[in-house]
């Protein structure tokens, strides 16, 4: 659940001394929100909701306070004096706007594709960016990750493929964010490329499922499963870009070759539009040797493509899914916090989705 309206006007409301410039600013906030985090980490969950929301707040100025207007020069200033309204649900026929589908896949398992969609999603939406994360994995865990009981579903992306439910009628709106929006998985999707098999447009069920909706979001990320079959196959057709996620271990660039080969497929004969978004290096060691290697031998391969983030291995960050939340929202002060706000930064930059918020802003 996101933190209420009234603890966001408690974590805001509170004045600070003008500063002449934005990072420092943003320094007086984080020893700010250090402080109050390390206050409240023990005492009770009305006190952990106000400093959750003063996390959130020191978030949203990171990416807006260059954009924001000049202090007043009488020294003092008051963020978030009262509360700003819950954007309106989603509706169709809103003015379309230039969206962005990102597939998040490899066909290896445990490499960081789950975790990726999660936290890319949250921090998109954090950047005031509206964001769908589409879990096209059986195996739900985007779905649980972002605190959703599976258990209690009573719809899924399954419906929408194959049943031609529309997939407005499955959104899960608000998950943590305004602005970040849920297609869930379910365990009946465990059969579900047997039953996509007998489609006569097999290929193509989740581009047509998403197309109606595509344009009420900047952004839709899509959780892959861990193999190169039909629902990736699927995930790829749907998408602009593909992201893939490599494991800075052993064996890490093995096997990319076939992935590639997919994405070239699905290039000539199903998406001529799908490019490569970026390679990103994920449970990076910058102590071991290894994974300096791999990221050398990655950005040899792909060269810029390869994000200059890395996301780090971090118990933080391994431990939020287990609490079905975002690592913005269960420890921003975590390396894996910082990693995915910098990634997120430098996809908006790729895309320029940074400027035109800021000029629509205007």
């Amino acid at each position: 659940m996101a933190p209420d309206a009234s603890a966001f006007a408690l974590s805001g409301a509170r004045a600070l001394p003008a500063v002449g410039n934005a990072g420092a600013l943003i320094r007086n906030l984080t020893l700010s929100v250090r402080s109050s985090t390390n206050q409240y980490r023990s005492t009770g969950p009305f006190s952990s909701k106000v400093a959750t929301a003063r996390s959130i707040t020191l978030l949203m100025l990171m990416f807006h306070v260059k954009h924001s207007p000049p202090l007043p020069p009488d020294g003092t200033a008051l963020l978030f004096t009262t509360p700003e309204p819950a954007p309106l649900p989603l509706r169709l026929g809103w003015v379309s706007r230039m969206s962005r589908i990102i597939a998040i896949a490899n066909q290896k398992g445990g490499v960081g594709k789950t975790t990726t969609a999660i936290n890319l999603g949250a921090c998109l939406a954090v950047a005031e960016q509206s964001t769908l994360i589409v879990d096209a994995d059986p195996q739900g865990n985007a779905t649980s990750g972002l605190g959703v009981d599976r258990s209690q579903l009573s719809q899924s992306i399954f419906d929408t493929l194959l049943e031609a439910q529309p997939a407005e009628d499955l959104i899960v709106p608000a998950v943590h964010f305004p602005r970040l929006d849920l297609i869930p998985s379910h365990h009946d999707m465990l059969g579900v490329e047997v039953a996509m098999a007998k489609h006569p447009d097999r290929e193509k069920l989740l581009m047509k499922a998403l197309e109606p909706i595509r344009d009420a979001y900047e952004y839709i990320i899509i959780d892959s499963p861990p193999s190169l079959g039909l629902l990736t196959v699927n995930t790829l057709a749907a998408a602009d870009t593909v992201m893939i996620p490599i494991q800075c271990e052993y064996y890490a660039l093995e096997g990319l070759s076939q992935l590639l080969n997919t994405v070239r497929l699905v290039q000539r004969s199903l998406n001529s539009r799908l490019q490569i978004e970026g390679v990103l290096l994920t449970m990076y060691n910058e102590r071991l040797n290894l994974s300096r290697q791999v990221a050398e031998e990655a950005r040899e391969y792909f060269g810029p493509k390869v994000f200059r983030t890395s996301i780090p291995r971090n118990i933080r960050l391994a431990e939020a899914p287990s609490f079905g939340k975002p690592i913005v929202v269960y420890d921003i002060l975590s390396s894996g916090a910082t990693s995915y706000l910098s990634l997120t930064k430098e996809l908006m930059s790729r895309n320029g989705s940074g400027q035109k918020t800021a000029e629509a802003a205007r």
